[in-house]
């Protein structure tokens, strides 16, 4: 199903707001403000896909609008067409240089607003797929590296701010490079696309799971704590265990499992955010010489192994 997109139309006319809601009403979701401040404060609370906003307003008129919106971070990014009844260039000028998507002068005509709008949720909607994937690995259809990365410095700000705990889980598929000698790339990237489901069915709405790079993975899991995270760790190896893909590799006769290194931990303002990563490596790295298919985790200065 189609996503509705929505539309923010910002004016002190009550005639302009009916009229305007009137052309789009049938495409788009209409959001309506009286004023600059109010739009504002509707940008920032509905994020709209587009806003239209009329430049001669009282008290707050449209470029002083478009200043806040443009200086805010949670509305930067929507793209804005000014309306108004100035013909003079001068001021379309000023908007594009504050950067204005489009200039629509009045008297309105219903086709030209249909389609100048139409075209810019256009690019808003290619706009919203490019980002969507660029964060997506191509292969397993999680999140990659760089949108974990994203969303690791959110909920670590997050995180501080409520003084709350954070959970990490570092996965690798054991001995997958013998798994790819012995059956080829081809079965091991089916193999990356099984695990990956798996993880993403046992983590579900919990938290994050990104494909870290090659054959390992992460799962960030916010305000769990140790318990509950060591739980959903289990359940992802118990999940990958039970797709039963076995293999034989010389002497070695088995079948696909995983060894996970995680940490929990609360930080604090002077918290370094790289630690709570390289702890859960370095468990996982022990996960590994220790014999595999095992977990270990770590809670800030108190180390507990938990193997299977």
């Amino acid at each position: 199903m189609t996503e509705v997109q929505s539309v923010l139309v910002i004016d002190d006319e009550k005639i302009n707001l009916k009229i305007i809601s009137d052309i789009l009403s049938d495409e788009v979701s209409i959001m309506l403000a009286k004023s600059g401040e109010q739009g504002i404060r509707k940008a920032i609370e509905y994020k709209p896909d587009l806003i239209l906003l009329d430049v001669l307003m009282p008290e707050m008129d449209g470029f002083e609008t478009m200043s806040r919106l443009r200086h805010d971070v949670r509305t930067s990014a929507i793209p804005v067409i000014f309306i108004t009844a100035l013909n003079d260039s001068s001021h379309e000028e000023k908007a594009l240089l504050m950067g204005a998507s489009d200039y629509i002068q009045k008297p309105l005509h219903t086709n030209i607003v249909q389609a100048r709008v139409r075209l810019h949720l256009q690019l808003v909607q290619q706009r919203k797929m490019l980002e969507q994937l660029a964060n997506i690995d191509p292969l397993t259809s999680l999140a990659n590296r760089r949108k974990y990365q994203e969303v690791f410095e959110l909920a670590w700000r997050a995180t501080v701010k409520n003084s709350d705990c954070l959970s990490l889980l570092v996965i690798d598929i054991d001995n997958f490079k013998q798994y790819n000698d012995c059956y080829g790339h081809a079965t091991g990237d089916k193999v990356l696309k099984q695990v990956a489901n798996v993880l993403a069915d046992q983590v579900s709405d919990s938290g994050l799971v990104a494909r870290y790079g090659g054959e390992e993975f992460v799962v960030l899991l916010s305000s769990h704590s140790k318990e509950a995270s060591v739980e959903i760790a289990y359940r992802c190896m118990q999940g990958i265990e039970a797709l039963n893909l076995a293999y034989n590799h010389n002497d070695f006769n088995g079948k696909v499992t995983v060894s996970i290194g995680g940490a929990t931990k609360y930080p604090t303002k002077n918290c370094n955010s790289d630690d709570i990563f390289k702890v859960a490596d370095d468990m996982l790295g022990l996960a590994k010489k220790s014999g595999k298919n095992k977990l270990l985790w770590k809670l800030i200065d108190d180390f507990q192994a938990v193997a299977k």
